[in-house]
């Protein structure tokens, strides 16, 4: 597959819904659905980089894990109207406006104590 862009992605998840999926579940369906999915993402997190271990037979694929939530969050912005192209640009201004000095003089960032 072809590298694709978040709105190309956006369009993607619709179309897969409108195909396969017979419709979105609801907002708040979704909200649960999200929540849970960001749960399994970590629950490997947990234990491939914290103190827990896997459990035998425990799924641990990472990637499909993120991918499940960038696929809800997908189809919670298609469903409210929010282009996530235009929205993560606005996010990131505000974060250099905000943030751009802030960072950079922090001495825990920097190795201080």
């Amino acid at each position: 597959m072809e590298e694709i862009t978040i709105r190309e992605a956006q369009k993607m998840v619709d179309s897969w819904i409108k195909t396969y999926g017979v419709r979105y579940f609801s907002e708040l369906t979704n909200m649960a659905v999200l929540t849970e999915e960001v749960g399994e993402l970590a629950r490997i997190m947990a234990r491939k980089y914290g103190d827990q271990s896997f459990k035998e037979g425990e799924k641990h694929d990472l990637g499909d894990e993120m991918a499940d939530v960038l696929w809800v969050l997908m189809c919670l912005a298609n469903q409210t109207g929010v282009d996530l192209t235009e929205a993560l640009k606005k996010n990131i201004e505000k974060k250099t406006a905000r943030d751009k000095e802030r960072h950079r003089m922090n001495e825990k960032l920097r190795g201080g104590s």
